[in-house]
């Protein structure tokens, strides 16, 4: 008995010890959010939003990470089955490069694409001899965007194919199905909920993208201004539409991010039922 009193002290103990340094990161966290919707809260909030700068930016940050995720589905895709189920050589350097966006500062990721794709840059001089010009334009934004995010989505779809089970594979081979055939209708829907992740996962990166952004698309009011640039303008123009564009972002991270913890509980809940 009193090894058990003894025990159940140290785990009372214990829990504090946890729970103390738990709560300051939580409020760390979670107090400025709080602050900024706090702040957010009065009478000039919904003018703010139907604001035309807000309404402007909203319209081609919502224009923008989608043609993003779009381009990262249609090329991501092939891509992250090629990673996870084909071997050959170079493998390993072709995933770090692939992985490699996700890590770099925004701004060293901007600097190289204004380096590669600039009116002078590497492959910018050949571009502007075929009449195409990037920078500052809305495809540099989307560029931007689908450089920094697509390797979120390439990362979690070829987690999901690896997963697949390589029986599943062999057997549909052996029954006759054709490559194309099996990815239709066995990879591509036992790994849905993967591609669903990184779907969301990659459109939420590409709607708050700002370094790469501002470096290579520039912030031109109706033109390359999305959400997180008309956010740091609003600073020196008006602090009122920045804090309403910074709740909207909030939200809709907010409801990404409870879609993709509600697919992982799913998951989780299915591996257990198996």
């Amino acid at each position: 008995m009193q090894r058990f009193l003894r025990q159940l002290s140290i785990e009372r103990n214990l829990g504090w010890v946890f729970i103390l340094p738990s709560l300051v990161l939580v409020g760390l966290l979670g107090l400025p959010l709080v602050a900024l919707l706090w702040r957010a809260i009065g009478k000039d909030f919904l003018d703010n939003v139907l604001s035309p700068t807000a309404l402007s930016a909203l319209k081609l940050s919502l224009l923008t990470s989608t043609v993003s995720v779009l381009i990262a589905l249609a090329a991501g895709t092939p891509l992250a089955y090629i990673l996870a189920r084909w071997k050959f050589h170079g493998k390993t350097a072709l995933e770090l490069l692939i992985d490699l966006p996700i890590v770099l500062p925004p701004s060293v990721a901007g600097l190289a694409l204004l380096i590669a794709f600039g009116r002078q840059g590497v492959f910018g001089v050949w571009l502007n001899s075929l009449g195409v010009t990037l920078p500052f334009t809305i495809a540099a934004v989307v560029l931007a965007q689908t450089f920094v995010s697509a390797p979120l989505f390439v990362r979690s779809a070829r987690v999901g194919f690896a997963e697949i089970d390589k029986q599943l594979e062999e057997a549909a081979t052996v029954e006759g199905a054709n490559e194309w055939q099996v990815f239709r209708f066995i990879m591509a829907p036992l790994s849905g909920r993967a591609l669903l992740t990184g779907f969301v996962l990659t459109w939420t990166r590409a709607l708050g993208e700002f370094g790469a952004t501002i470096m290579f698309a520039g912030n031109l009011e109706g033109k390359t201004q999305t959400m997180p640039l008309a956010i740091y303008l609003g600073f020196e123009r008006g602090l009122g539409v920045a804090i309403a564009l910074s709740v909207m972002l909030i939200v809709v991270s907010f409801v990404l991010l409870g879609v993709i913890r509600r697919l992982e509980h799913r998951t989780q809940a299915a591996t257990h039922e198996i």
